[in-house]
């Protein structure tokens, strides 16, 4: 550190956006501070070195006005959730028009099965977020397949998952066939 001149800086551990965003601006020299992760095969993050004068002036800054970002945060997050639940309501009545005889229920569940956040399922794509009609179908047959046939059972079985996809494709094609069918009018 004392050849690189570095010696001098304090270590801001990663995670507080407001904290790290003023020190570093305060900070006449900063470096920030990666980590490899072997098993991910990339640096990652872990802080920031600054100047102290400059971590305590943010620090103090950050005090000052931590009672209006809580408020900014709570009024983000009451957003976001209620974006997440239109988004949902959207994907369910889209599973609704292109399955027309599926029960609202199930569209229900299969929406908010296929939309729950940070699971990384087909509902949170790029594909499903303009409701692309491959993405709504990749939902509706998972749902179909752990659902309405015995497609986890052949898992714990121990069979491949090709196998045991192929092994109720057939069933698989009713039901979507069957969902997929105009209700008739009233």
């Amino acid at each position: 550190m004392e050849c690189a001149d570095l010696d001098h800086l304090v270590f801001l551990e990663k995670g507080n956006v407001a904290l790290t965003r003023r020190s570093r601006k305060y900070s006449t020299l900063s470096a920030v501070v990666v980590r490899f992760n072997r098993s991910r095969h990339r640096y990652e993050r872990q802080g920031l070195l600054v100047e102290s004068e400059a971590l305590i002036r943010a620090e103090k800054e950050c005090q000052d006005d931590e009672a209006v970002r809580k408020i900014f945060r709570e009024r983000a997050a009451i957003v976001r959730e209620r974006a997440d639940k239109d988004y949902v309501t959207q994907f369910t009545n889209q599973i609704l028009i292109h399955y027309p005889s599926c029960p609202a229920a199930e569209a229900k569940s299969i929406g908010e099965h296929a939309c729950q956040k940070y699971s990384g399922r087909v509902g949170r794509s790029s594909a499903a977020k303009v409701f692309n009609p491959e993405a709504i179908e990749l939902a509706v047959k998972a749902h179909i397949r752990h659902h309405y046939t015995h497609y986890d059972q052949f898992l714990s079985k121990g069979w491949d998952r090709t196998e045991a996809r192929l092994a109720i494709t057939e069933k698989l094609g009713l039901i979507v066939s069957e969902w997929r069918r105009k209700l008739p009018d009233k």
